[in-house]
This record gives structure tokens, sequence and C-alpha cells, in this order.
């Protein structure tokens, strides 16, 4: 039986760390990013279904949150304003992902890759949960940026502005609920949350 590494590749996640060009007072890698970003996916499912009549699946989200930066494990984790630079780093950098996500597919059985197919491309999920991911993402930078600036951490004042600007400008109605119901928590400490 042949053995294949698309799990152990997974498992590498931990390793791959985000904010390269920032000063960190706490190191964040993609797994844990994506574990937040799932937790916030899920929420904003939810937040979608009760209070705006939705019917999006909030464990089917979860888990395309669970998967979206599953690319950087073999491209490592391209810094945003490099990433949107240029157009055409954009447009290269989505190439080399695109390859990314084949390899990580093709070290599947092929009677499984379908599925992961379908998980890790983006053109493969519905709008509405593309958009959901999106913002979940979003907002866990928004958290990142939260907890470096109550570490005294200077570095990230801009970037919580832009990302600020990019979870309005996403007009998801999820989000701005998610914002104003929950977000300021993340400025207390445990003692002042419990």
């Amino acid at each position: 039986m042949k053995n294949y590494n698309f799990f152990a590749m997974l498992s590498r996640m931990k390793y791959i760390n985000r904010w390269g060009l920032m000063r960190n007072t706490i190191d964040e890698n993609i797994a844990e990013h994506s574990l937040e970003t799932a937790f916030i996916a899920h929420a904003l499912a939810v937040i979608n279904n009760i209070y705006f009549d939705g019917d999006i699946s909030p464990d089917k989200v979860a888990v395309y949150a669970m998967y979206h930066d599953t690319p950087e494990i073999i491209t490592g984790d391209l810094p945003t304003p490099v990433k949107y630079f240029a157009p055409e780093i954009k447009k290269s950098y989505d190439m080399v992902e695109e390859a990314a996500i084949e390899k990580l597919i093709s070290s599947l059985p092929v009677e499984m890759q379908d599925i992961y197919s379908k998980l890790l491309k983006e053109n493969e999920i519905d709008k509405e949960y593309r958009i959901i991911v999106k913002a979940a993402d979003k907002i866990s930078a928004l958290i990142k940026c939260i907890e470096e600036k109550r570490m005294g951490n200077q570095d990230f004042l801009q970037a919580e502005l832009a990302t600020l600007r990019a979870i309005k400008d996403l007009n998801c109605k999820e989000a701005d609920y998610f914002m104003k119901s929950f977000i300021e928590s993340y400025n207390l400490t445990i003692d002042e949350q419990a």
C-alpha cells in the first residue's frame, strides 16, 4: 500500500509563522490562526442563521476556514503588503498558490482527492461561504493586532487600522454583528472577563 503525505504536510502548519514583516511579542503560526478563523467562521454562520435568517452550515464553513491557509505549508506566509504591492505580484502568487494546492491534493489517494479539492480550491466554494471565511480571517488578524497592541507593541497600529477598514469594506453583516458584540472583549484581561 502506498504511503501518502497529505496529513503529515498539514501537521507542518505549526511551523509556518505569520506576520513575517512585523515585530511580534507572541508568535502566531498558521495552525493557530486557522483554528481561530474556524471558530470565528462558525460563529459568523450561527449569527447569519439566527439574526439574519440565513442558511449557512456552521460546520461546513468552519471546515473551509480550517483549510483556508493550507497552501502556505508550501508557499510560506507571504505578507499582505508584499502580496498586494502590485497586480503582477498578486497574479503570480495566485499561480504559485494554485500549484501548491495541486501538490497537496496529489498527496492523497485518488479516491479522496475530489473531497479535499472542494475544501482547498476557493473557486469551488460557494460565494456566501467564501465571504464568511474571508471575514473570519480578517477578524482573526484584527484580534492579533489587538493582542499585540495590548502587549505594548506599536508595530501593529497601522495593521489594525487597515484590517478594520478591510472588515468594514467586506459589507458582511455577520462580521459587523461580531465586531459590535464580541470584539471589545479582546481588549480585556482574563480577570476583567471573569
